[in-house]
């Protein structure tokens, strides 16, 4: 889908998607661990946190952990990996559907929703991007 290089994840780029996930495990009341393993628990929390207004539009760093665990989900439920790629921005974590050119960036995914002043559904994002990529990647149109 793009020609930008990509990138096997480097070592801050784990640890700041570390650290925005144990932001949102912190989330959980126990079992934090085994609950974000789960893809609908991922979502209830990305729910909770956008429906209880517990991050606004100024908190970029938690919105972006938002996206996190979107993409979190997203790369279960697909078997999706997290890679960097190359851009305008620098270099920024992606997920990429294995041995295709399909990448996807949920890192921004709700926070660009939210500072816009949009509304913003998790369930209607996870669904129709799942719909998408699966479209895209048995179209036969791809690398």
């Amino acid at each position: 889908m793009d020609d930008l290089p990509r990138y096997r994840l480097d070592d801050p780029e784990r640890e700041w998607l570390e650290e925005s996930r144990s932001w949102i495990k912190g989330h959980f009341s126990d079992k934090a661990e085994e609950n974000y393993g789960d893809i609908d628990a991922k979502l209830a929390v990305i729910r909770a946190n956008l429906a209880q207004s517990w991050v606004g539009p100024d908190d970029t760093w938690k919105l972006q952990a938002l996206g996190i665990a979107l993409g979190d989900a997203l790369a279960d439920e697909l078997m999706l990996d997290w890679i960097t790629v190359d851009d305008e921005f620098g270099r920024v974590p992606a997920l990429n559907w294995p041995g295709t050119s399909i990448v996807l960036y949920p890192v921004t995914m709700i926070s660009q929703r939210i500072e816009a002043g949009e509304e913003v559904d998790v369930d209607v994002i996870f669904e129709q991007t799942r719909e998408k990529l699966q479209e895209i990647a048995f179209s036969g149109d791809v690398q």
